[in-house]
Formats: structure tokens, C-alpha cells, sequence
């Protein structure tokens, strides 16, 4: 099937046309500017508000360092843990706020969560599509990320800095999980179901989608703009032509594990990193 397909019953399947559709959206249209102005919309304006920063500060992009996955009281273990588990249930519960919009005008009796693909009925093979995309998408990302620092246009990100406790590499875990199931979920399987009720032509859907998920990691610098607009067109891309999401969540959190774990065990011994 194309990319410009339909997958049957699957993220296409929409509310009842004609009139009805006609004058929602508007309001569907409304709707999506106030999912992302809480959430990754947000995000991407004090990205570029950082990214200002950073560009203004003095040194070269690649002589600075973001830091992400901090500690917020490394001096005390329970609160930080308190902390970190507070952050990333906030973190992830717009994607059930997606989710509930989806329900509100999907035709009586249908399940959006199974039509977008966020159903268990395929549990093994969207983990097994899940690992192959991980490393489609990581392998060329990394390669991408040590050019960008090396041309100058990407900072060093330090993605692990919480202080080391039992419960760190399993917070780290929850991060990832909480950062793919936010973003797939909203930037791929809301957003197009969206725009695509709303009349968008599904191009010009991917096109915005891409660019939101690359400006809101505009704060690593412009290569991390880049290789997430990227990331982003092709999770799409993906989606449309499989109707699934769970193995675009599986990728995404695979891949911010390796991150977040990799950078924490190895910056010491790794001078690229």
C-alpha cells in the first residue's frame, strides 16, 4: 500500500463526513493548537528560545554542552526519585489527553486506540518492527549527531546526569518510555488523524508534524533539528502506510534508552561524548 493510502478501519477512518465534517473543523483545527501550546508545541518555543541563547552566548555550538535527564536533589535520594517519577507521568499524560479527543469524534462503536495502531493484538510483531526501526533510525542518527558536532552545528548533549542510585537506569527507562509514547502518540497519530479531518492534504500534514518534532530538539542545536525532523516525516511515513504506533513507540524508547544509559556509563571513557 502507499504511503498516501488508507489502512482499513485503521488511523484514516475518521468522524462521518460532508456538512457534519465541514463545520468541525474548525474546532478540530482549534483543538490541536491547544494540545501542542501544553505540550510539545510548547516545548518547541523555548526551544528556539534556547537555541537563541545558546547562539548569542559567545563560545561555537559544538563548544557547549545540554545537559538533560538532571537530578533535581541529588542530596537526597527518595526526593529525587519523587521528583523524576512526578516529571514523567506529566510528561506523558497528554498523549491520554490525544487519546480522549480521538474518542470524542470517532464514529459510535469505534475504538481509536485499536485504529491507530495502540492496541495489544500484535504485540510481538510491533516489538520485533519496533527493534529493526530502532536501529534504522539510531545507527545513521549517531553517525549524523558526531558530524553535526563536528561541523559546528550541534552541541555536546549529555543525556544521562541523574546521580547514580538503584533506581536510576529503571527511571531512565521511564523517561524513554514516557518521551515515545507522548510524542508518537500526539506528533503522528493525533496530529494526522487531526489535520486529515480537518482537509489537510496528508503531505503538507507531514511536512508541519516534521518540523514541530524537529524545533522543540532545537535546544541540542540545529543537527538536532535536523535528524528529528527526519525521524519525525519517516515515524509518518511509517504510521500511514502501517496503521500500527506501538512500533514507533518501541523505536522511540530504544532509542532514548541507549541515550540516556549509554551516555551515563560510558562519557567518562568515550571522548566524543
Amino acid at each position: 500500500m502507499s504511503a498516501g493510502g488508507s489502512v482499513p478501519g485503521g488511523p484514516h477512518e475518521a468522524v462521518a463526513g460532508g456538512a457534519t465534517a465541514a463545520r468541525r473543523r474548525p474546532h478540530l483545527g482549534l483543538e490541536t493548537v491547544g494540545v501542542l501550546a501544553v505540550c510539545l508545541g510548547r516545548s518547541a518555543v523555548y526551544s528556539v528560545l534556547s537555541i537563541l541563547d545558546k547562539l548569542t552566548l559567545g563560545p561555537a555550538l559544538n563548544q557547549q554542552t545540554t545537559t538533560i535527564n538532571d537530578s533535581a536533589t541529588p542530596d537526597r535520594p527518595w526526593l529525587d526519585l519523587a521528583y523524576k517519577l512526578a516529571d514523567y507521568l506529566f510528561l506523558a499524560a497528554p498523549a491520554v489527553i490525544a487519546l480522549y479527543l480521538l474518542c470524542t469524534t470517532w464514529r459510535p462503536g469505534r475504538e481509536p486506540w485499536r485504529a491507530i495502531g495502540l492496541d495489544g493484538g500484535r504485540a510481538g510483531r510491533d516489538a520485533g518492527a519496533g527493534v529493526v526501526l530502532a536501529a534504522a533510525i539510531g545507527i545513521p542518527g549517531l553517525a549524523f549527531y558526531v558530524l553535526a558536532r563536528w561541523v559546528g552545528i550541534n552541541t555536546n548533549v549529555a543525556a544521562g546526569n541523574l546521580a547514580e542510585h538503584v533506581w536510576t537506569v529503571p527511571v531512565y527507562v521511564l523517561a524513554a518510555f514516557a518521551n515515545g509514547l507522548l510524542e508518537e502518540t500526539v506528533m503522528v497519530a493525533y496530529l494526522l488523524t487531526r489535520w486529515r479531518q480537518c482537509g489537510w492534504r496528508p503531505g503538507a500534514a507531514i511536512l508541519v508534524s516534521a518540523l514541530i518534532r524537529g524545533s522543540y530538539h532545537l535546544y541540542q542545536g540545529f543537527g538536532g533539528f535536523i535528524g528529528n525532523a527526519v525521524m519525525g516525516a519517516a515515524c509518518c511515513l511509517y504510521w500511514r502506510r502501517t496503521g500500527r504506533l506501538w512500533p514507533l513507540i518501541v523505536a522511540h524508547t530504544l532509542l532514548d534508552v541507549v541515550s540516556f544509559v549509554g551516555y551515563a556509563l560510558l562519557h567518562g571513557a568515550v571522548g566524543w561524548l
